[in-house]
């Protein structure tokens, strides 16, 4: 079902954030793939860091070169536990949360509990500081959709009964955190709807297909296709993604609905399957298993809104973008011992 999102808001003062004199940036889930890099932009940019994480998705060795530097702190937490900073606070990313569905799916209901918890101790802080504070939310909001590509305004078609229902309804609940905390207290937030993202840093067990097509055509091993391999998936590489998060935080205040923040260039699984075997020769090959259950058979972003608000659009193709990344991917199984020197 399509429906107008009503982007009206009550009247009030609107403010930019300028990201180059902050004072201090808090980022929780700051030690995974995405969080992680966001601490890595902002330590560049001259900012005071502080890095919320309770290393179950995270990892240190994304953090481990920032841990001198004078500018960041971490703090292992976890977010559905309340927190406070001392001193002021200009800017709240709350990234917490496990993405891939094994990850998401092995506690389910701390899954849940992590999405509004977390978000609502996020929009805690950034009402008692006066702090921006960004939600990373999904494309899995719109579930398995009706209608492509997916646009803001689409309400989607999800399951809450499912064994995806955990990560799809805890981020659809979060955003109805952050649209009430707004309305109600004037906390100044922003939103983005993040879709299928991709690079260096990303767990290689993390269950997610690039990842999984990447490590097995690496090993030589078979690659796994669930279902026949006609679904679709868009790719955003994370650099183009860091790019329209810090547009979207520098945003005005009157921005403060969601954003589709993602790659319109649509692949079916199939394709991004032979993309990597022509970029990662071997002796793979496609092996199909059954569907997972309330698996979505499109994803596409329409990011009309994102260009016409933030300026904002993707520039890395997805075949450049995998160049990238499977260097990345490599280097990880060698250090794990998992790729031995000859297997390219």
């Amino acid at each position: 079902m399509t429906r107008v999102s009503n982007q009206s808001a009550r009247p009030q003062s609107v403010s930019v954030v300028n990201i180059n004199s902050l004072r201090t940036v808090v980022i929780t889930g700051g030690a995974g793939f995405i969080g992680s890099q966001l601490c890595d932009r902002h330590i560049e940019r001259g900012d005071k860091v502080l890095c919320l994480d309770d290393l179950s998705t995270g990892r240190m060795e994304n953090i481990t070169h920032l841990i001198d530097h004078p500018k960041f702190a971490f703090r292992k937490h976890d977010v559905i536990e309340p927190y406070s900073v001392q001193g002021p606070v200009d800017l709240i990313y709350n990234m917490a949360c496990p993405a891939s569905p094994p990850k998401y799916q092995a506690d389910p209901i701390k899954t849940l509990k992590v999405s509004i918890f977390g978000a609502e101790n996020a929009l805690k802080l950034a009402l008692e500081k006066n702090a921006v504070v960004l939600q990373a939310s999904t494309s899995e909001v719109y579930g398995d959709p009706e209608v492509s590509p997916q646009s803001e305004d689409y309400w989607g078609n999800t399951n809450s009964f499912g064994p995806r229902s955990c990560y799809d309804e805890g981020k659809r609940a979060a955003e109805t955190l952050f649209h009430d905390y707004h309305e109600r207290y004037g906390v100044r937030i922003r939103i983005a709807r993040i879709f299928n993202t991709y690079g260096p840093r990303m767990d290689p067990e993390d269950g997610r297909v690039v990842s999984n097509f990447i490590c097995q055509s690496l090993k030589g091993t078979d690659i796994t296709v669930y279902g026949d391999g006609s679904q679709t998936r868009s790719f955003c590489y994370v650099d183009d993604l860091l790019d329209g998060l810090m547009a979207l935080v520098q945003a005005p205040d009157d921005v403060f609905y969601p954003v589709n923040v993602g790659n319109p260039g649509e692949f079916t699984i199939n394709e991004l399957a032979h993309i990597l075997q022509d970029l990662v020769p071997s002796n793979s090959k496609l092996v199909h298993e059954p569907l997972p259950v309330d698996d979505p058979k499109q994803r596409c972003p329409d990011i009309r809104l994102a260009e016409r608000v933030l300026g904002w659009k993707p520039k890395v193709s997805l075949s450049e973008g995998l160049q990238k990344t499977i260097p990345y991917f490599a280097a990880e199984l060698r250090a794990n011992r998992v790729l031995s020197s000859r297997a390219q």
